[in-house]
């Protein structure tokens, strides 16, 4: 029994022994596995020169965003400066006018016109310094046979005081009334009036330097020497429009006008040539345009217009008189229809530009209405009877229109 609990006993200890070593060398043989994966020296530098390129990247990503974060607060600045002080765009305007007419005439064609398009681009450098141009497209075309692209106004303007501006560059001329006072939605019928368009004649626009300004409360002043007609013919015809325009003849006109009271214009104004010719006849044929004008306007919707022009010059031109005149009186009833607006009026003119060989006198009825559905926009009708005093003849005209501004 003793012998067997011993052998029994000694085999216990020699598993145990057994297992032991099976476990010993387990061990031994990890230790073996980490000794084995342990990186050498060459693939030490590999690791390292990876991770310095990748702390390269990192820096040199570093760089541009602290740039893009340097552009952005730039940007950011430079916008609240503008917001500040203005865009530059801000400073300019852009604006225009059209006119598109239909007449049904009692002799030859009627006729449908896109008469004008005008756009007006105007800027401010300064608070005191401005620039205003305007161009027009004429009869929807411009070619060899009909239609005009003009340029009628492109000047400087500089604020010299608070009542007084220097202007230099082309400009209208201060004539009349439609002259300076031509967008379409402004005056009644559907074609502007005869006497301005021949007598003075509008639009009328020259390149020169002048000054305007206000002499008292109500009371202002224009005064501009420039470029003058050239003409053998008629007053109208004479118009250079500052294309490569003759100045050796300058001229000047200078302008009066009373606004004190309310609703009423009242304005005198003078045009001197010292050669409307321009050289072309035999010595200088001086001329002088005078113009007087009421536009008045009350609030309770009746309107009155009045105004008369007449030139003095040395000789007759071919066609138009040295005493060449005119004039016309317009009343007219403004009135509310609903949320629009509707005026009727009426209009006498009468003209002289005989010769002392030929008569050519003229007198103009025109009747006829404006429908404003906006302030800017304009539907027109009229009625229209020309007579020629001379020839004892008279012609009738229906004509439609519209005219907007913008």
């Amino acid at each position: 029994m003793r012998l067997k609990f011993l052998s029994q006993i000694i085999s216990v200890i020699f598993l145990f022994l057994f297992l032991a070593e099976i476990v010993s060398a387990s061990g031994d043989d990890d230790e073996y596995e980490v000794v084995k994966t342990a990186p050498t020296a060459a693939e030490m530098w590999e690791i390292i020169q990876q991770q310095q390129k990748a702390i390269e990247r990192l820096q040199q990503k570093l760089r541009q965003t602290g740039g893009e974060i340097g552009e952005t607060v730039q940007e950011i600045e430079t916008t609240a400066k503008n917001i500040e002080s203005g865009s530059p765009t801000d400073n300019t305007q852009i604006s225009g006018y059209g006119e598109l007419h239909y007449n049904k005439k009692e002799a030859g064609n009627d006729e449908i016109d896109f008469h004008r398009f005008v756009l007006k681009f105007s800027h401010d450098f300064t608070d005191s310094i401005h620039f205003v141009s305007e161009l027009e497209l004429e009869h929807a075309l411009s070619d060899a046979n009909q239609g005009e692209v003009e340029l009628e106004e492109a000047f400087i303007a500089i604020d010299l005081t608070d009542h007084h501006q220097l202007v230099t560059g082309i400009d209208i001329l201060p004539l009349g009334l439609i002259n300076t006072k031509h967008k379409p939605n402004t005056f009644y019928g559907v074609e502007r009036n005869e006497v301005e368009t021949r007598i003075i004649p509008s639009t009328w626009f020259e390149a020169g330097v002048g000054f305007n300004g206000k002499i008292a409360q109500g009371i202002d002043y224009d005064v501009f020497l420039h470029s003058g007609l050239s003409t053998t013919t008629n007053i109208r015809s004479g118009r250079q429009k500052v294309g490569q325009a003759n100045a050796d003849h300058p001229a000047g006109t200078a302008r009066l006008r009373y606004k004190k009271i309310p609703g009423l214009e009242l304005a005198a104004s003078i045009h001197y040539e010292s050669d409307i010719e321009a050289g072309a006849g035999v010595g200088a044929n001086e001329a002088t345009l005078f113009t007087t004008h009421i536009d008045y306007k009350h609030n309770s919707g009746l309107g009155f217009r009045a105004l008369w022009g007449g030139w003095r010059m040395d000789r007759d031109l071919a066609t138009d008189g040295k005493d060449a005149d005119g004039w016309y009186i317009e009343p007219a009833y403004r009135f509310k229809v609903g949320s629009n607006e509707l005026g009727i009026f009426a209009r006498y003119e009468n003209m002289d530009r005989g010769t002392a060989t030929t008569a050519l006198r003229e007198e103009r009825w025109v009747t006829g209405l404006n429908y404003w559905p906006h302030p800017n926009l304009a539907f027109k009708l009229d009625f229209k009877t020309i007579e020629d005093d001379d020839a004892n003849t008279s012609t009738e005209t229906l004509a439609l229109g519209i005219g907007y501004r913008f």
